[in-house]
């Protein structure tokens, strides 16, 4: 199994509002990913509330094996979400174990 967690850092926003409105967005579309993608055994979406640390939004997914990982990063879907996410990032981090 491969755990694939990744933080995002989004840019700065006009506001807390907006900033959250977007973060909303980019939690509910990861998260609708779930019933769209075969591949993809687990998905959670989180918004961070700890306003110390310097990242935003976590993923954490699952899949069984580095090949379903990458089916699932190729999926028409996910590449959508990911457009959404792209218009907003500063920053990425990304790990992907086998659990």
């Amino acid at each position: 199994m491969i755990r694939h967690i990744v933080l995002f850092k989004l840019k700065a926003f006009d506001t807390s509002e907006q900033k959250e409105a977007k973060m909303q967005e980019i939690k509910t579309a990861l998260e609708n990913l779930a019933p769209l993608i075969p591949e993809l055994k687990r998905i959670e979406a989180g918004i961070n509330r700890n306003e110390n640390e310097q990242f935003d939004i976590s993923l954490l997914t699952e899949f069984n094996s580095m090949e379903d990982l990458h089916t699932y990063a190729i999926h028409p879907e996910h590449v959508a979400v990911g457009k959404i996410v792209r218009e907003v990032l500063e920053a990425r981090a990304c790990v992907d174990s086998v659990i």
